[in-house]
């Protein structure tokens, strides 16, 4: 560690040259003894100046950091980095960075100034893990990578967990037996939350069907509001989404129909309908890993967390709803929390009545997450926009 420090500094290593050459002819122990205690000196006062120089951080949002949903939780994620670690980060936020070429080039240029580069969208994964490969000083995480290396990490979060729970709700809520969904992008990280929630919607009403639309984007509200319409005029009474916007709390609320939110607590666009939001909390997170880089721990691996770590949770329910749905609700993610509740527990059939996952059986991870397919009771094509 000590030749490291000295080999940093160009004065240190111009002091070593002096020494080294007086050594041989004029070995002075006074002068030797000063000259080293100055070297340690300089070379302590040069570390110490690198240890407090914050660790800098980056964030690369693909919506608006300052309005409700995806980003915005990962901008309360940055705010809550910074007010916990303080002097300690200095953190660096660049949003709607649309998916592809565009996202590399920022991502790019992020690792030029920063430690640490945290990218929140699945739809980073090939432009981060390209940038990670050039630029091996630098640590990257990917929002649901599934991709590593030695400065490449992936995170996650258990949205599936809460999905179900608010599934439970929604299907005591239907009177029509009809939820809609306003998705996003056939992948992954969503198709398992619309599985979670059907799987909860059937267990409170075994008949209702999930219907799914795809907005094809994750922050589009015109075309949200109007697959909403649409879903509504095919008869859904309850809606929700995976989208990043409040569209589809604001269209519930002008037409009277239940909703459940997604990403931010969506109580506030829809005071009378809105029922439940699935919400993240990113911030005990982001200092566990910067922490992590600091103290020379941070691994290049997956980070799968849930409801235990609190990292996807439900907000508050609306007075409106039963005691006895707020009782089972209760019950039910203490036993998600605690391990006794897996969601993706069999016996699970897919849409066309084919048992996918057995009596006794549970959906392991690593299929988890390569979701490919909807469980029994939603409808809806898994291509179309």
């Amino acid at each position: 560690m000590l030749y490291s420090c000295i080999k940093k500094s160009y004065f240190s290593h111009l002091l070593l040259n002096q020494l080294s050459n007086q050594l041989p002819n004029q070995l002075s122990i006074p002068k030797l003894f000063a000259g080293f205690f100055l070297l340690l000196s300089m070379v302590m006062f040069s570390h110490a100046g690198q240890a407090n120089s914050p660790v800098r951080v980056a964030f690369v949002l693909v919506g608006p950091a300052n309005t409700v949903g995806w980003s915005h939780s990962h901008e309360l994620g940055r705010q809550y980095l910074e007010q916990v670690m303080k002097d300690k980060v200095e953190t660096t936020v660049v949003e709607f960075v649309a998916e592809g070429r565009s996202a590399r080039t920022a991502i790019q240029e992020l690792a030029t100034k920063n430690d640490i580069v945290f990218a929140t969208s699945s739809g980073y994964m090939v432009s981060t893990e390209g940038v990670a490969k050039n630029n091996s000083q630098v640590k990257f995480e990917n929002v649901s990578g599934t991709r590593f290396g030695n400065n490449l990490a992936g995170f996650a979060t258990r949205t599936y967990q809460p999905r179900y729970l608010s599934g439970l709700i929604a299907g005591k809520a239907t009177q029509s037996g009809k939820v809609g969904y306003i998705a996003s992008h056939p992948i992954p990280e969503v198709i398992r939350s619309i599985n979670a929630f059907t799987i909860g919607v059937r267990k409170t009403n075994p008949t209702a069907v999930v219907e799914v639309q795809w907005t094809g984007s994750w922050h589009k509200p015109e075309k949200e509001k109007q697959i909403a319409a649409k879903l509504v005029a095919n008869g859904a009474d309850v809606l929700t989404h995976h989208t990043d916007s409040s569209t589809v709390a604001e269209f519930a609320e002008a037409n009277n129909v239940k909703v459940i939110g997604f990403h931010s607590d969506m109580s506030s666009f829809a005071p009378t309908q809105h029922l439940v939001s699935v919400i993240h909390h990113w911030g005990p997170y982001y200092v566990k890993r910067v922490q992590a880089l600091m103290d020379n721990k941070w691994q290049g691996q997956s980070q799968w967390m849930g409801m235990k770590d609190k990292t996807s949770q439900l907000s508050a329910l609306n007075e409106s709803i039963e005691k006895d749905v707020r009782d089972l609700v209760a019950q039910q993610q203490a036993a998600i929390i605690s391990g006794e509740l897996k969601v993706f527990a069999g016996p699970i059939k897919n849409t066309r009545g084919r048992v996918r996952v057995k009596e006794g059986e549970v959906l392991s991870d690593e299929k988890l997450l390569r979701s490919s397919w909807y469980v029994e009771g939603v409808t809806g094509s898994l291509l179309s926009y």
